[in-house]
């Protein structure tokens, strides 16, 4: 159950932390192919057990080598693709990763034309229809698919709330709600993927659920000075 306050802390958290993971690898998403497309492989790298931001800065080395679409991926040369993930610091798993990548662009364009929004006309509204499809792509896994359809429910709304067990792992942390509806009613539909987001980076990092609760405190302090 939603308390006095949550609203707050919300307000705080995404102060804090509100940019999405789609936002911060330069990937203006729309429900248009280049960015979805783009939102996969962010997914994909994000997946692995390696620091988000060094998935962010790989994703961004692809794009910046022109590999922005399925097509351009799955022609890339193999050894182009690893260095562009070399370059975005992404080494420890880049051999592995430039092959799941080719496969992935493979496979959707075979089986979607290069444009996930026949995948989402496939789910049919279905969520975990939705989960299961993404989890064909290679190197999408369970997490994968939590990461794609957190970030992706700003264009697919039929999704939304889509709060999964990392981002309410987060709200457990900072004392918020629990309960994906409560928590997606104490912020606008356009702000629930930054609200994930946020709640993850909580999941994943103490520090920003102190940061949040200092954010708070601050606030609520009386502004002094004279006139």
């Amino acid at each position: 159950m939603a308390h006095h306050g949550d609203g707050a802390t919300v307000r705080a958290l995404l102060d804090e932390q509100g940019r999405t993971y789609a936002e911060e690898a330069g990937i203006r998403l729309k429900d248009t192919p280049q960015p979805l497309y783009e939102l996969l492989v962010l997914a994909q790298l994000l997946s692995a057990r390696i620091r988000a931001g060094v998935a962010v800065a790989a994703a961004r080395a692809l794009f910046d080598a022109g590999l922005r679409d399925a097509r351009r991926m799955r022609d890339a040369d193999w050894q182009q693709r690893v260095d562009a993930l070399g370059e975005g610091g992404y080494r420890r798993y880049d051999e592995r990763t430039s092959t799941q990548l080719g496969d992935a662009a493979g496979l959707v364009l075979d089986r979607y034309g290069g444009d996930l929004r026949t995948l989402r006309e496939k789910a049919g509204g279905d969520v975990d229809q939705a989960r299961s499809l993404l989890q064909e792509v290679p190197g999408v896994g369970p997490a994968g698919s939590d990461i794609f359809l957190r970030e992706a429910q700003g264009v697919w709304p039929e999704f939304a709330p889509y709060l999964d067990r990392k981002a309410l792992d987060g709200a457990e942390r900072l004392g918020l709600p629990t309960d994906p509806g409560e928590l997606a009613g104490l912020v606008r539909a356009d702000e629930l993927p930054a609200l994930a987001a946020a709640l993850v980076r909580a999941a994943l990092d103490r520090d920003v659920a102190e940061a949040v609760h200092d954010h708070e405190e601050t606030a609520d302090e009386p502004q002094g000075g004279s006139r």
